[in-house]
């Protein structure tokens, strides 16, 4: 009887863009870790702009719902707002991911922790008890998926290895590194 063959890996299409892409299909985790404290920013502004609209337009034009209409339809107010602010903060990270803006500083934080988990032995996109073929579903699946975001809420929460990137950069650095390393440990005895 012979063995399962190897799932397919469908590379995904390349963007071309201005900066270097880091990764198509970035984890959640990772999307939110690299956020600009800018991101932040301009999502809580966001954020509060809903309420605070609604607020304002009361006090022009009041609609005299009564002594409980206001409040509910505040909170709903607030509550788009936190959407679209989280929104927004998603969208800011991902596009710097896909290179579709400036992202110095998340390449050099990527390099930074794809190199240290080469030195560490650890898989560089984590480990899963999803089955390779389950895997690659969820790749393809997700892949690019925060493009369509507004429409399809859809986020990346499987550690996979497709990401679009060639990977043999981080280990080139990290023998670069080790290297240095036991040149500056034999250097100095």
């Amino acid at each position: 009887m012979a063995a399962d063959p190897k799932p397919a890996i469908v590379p995904p299409k390349r963007a071309n863009t201005d900066y270097p892409l880091i990764d198509s299909d970035p984890h959640l985790r990772r999307v939110f870790g690299y956020a600009r404290p800018s991101d932040y920013a301009v999502s809580g502004g966001a954020a509060a702009a809903s309420p605070l609209a609604f607020w304002a337009m009361e006090r022009v034009s009041p609609s005299h719902v009564g002594r409980g209409g206001f409040a509910p339809v505040m909170r709903l107010a607030t509550a788009i707002g936190l959407i679209g602010g989280l929104h927004i903060l998603y969208q800011r990270s991902c596009n710097r991911f896909y290179g579709f803006t400036e992202n110095s500083r998340e390449v050099d934080m990527d390099m930074k922790e794809m190199v240290d988990k080469v030195k560490r032995g650890e898989p560089l996109y984590g480990s899963s008890q999803v089955s390779p073929y389950l895997q690659g579903v969820a790749a393809r699946n997700s892949r690019f998926s925060e493009l369509f975001i507004h429409v399809l809420p859809w986020f990346n929460i499987v550690n996979h290895d497709q990401h679009g990137i060639d990977t043999a950069k981080y280990y080139q650095q990290a023998e670069r590194e080790l290297e240095a390393d036991r040149l500056a440990g034999t250097g100095s005895t």
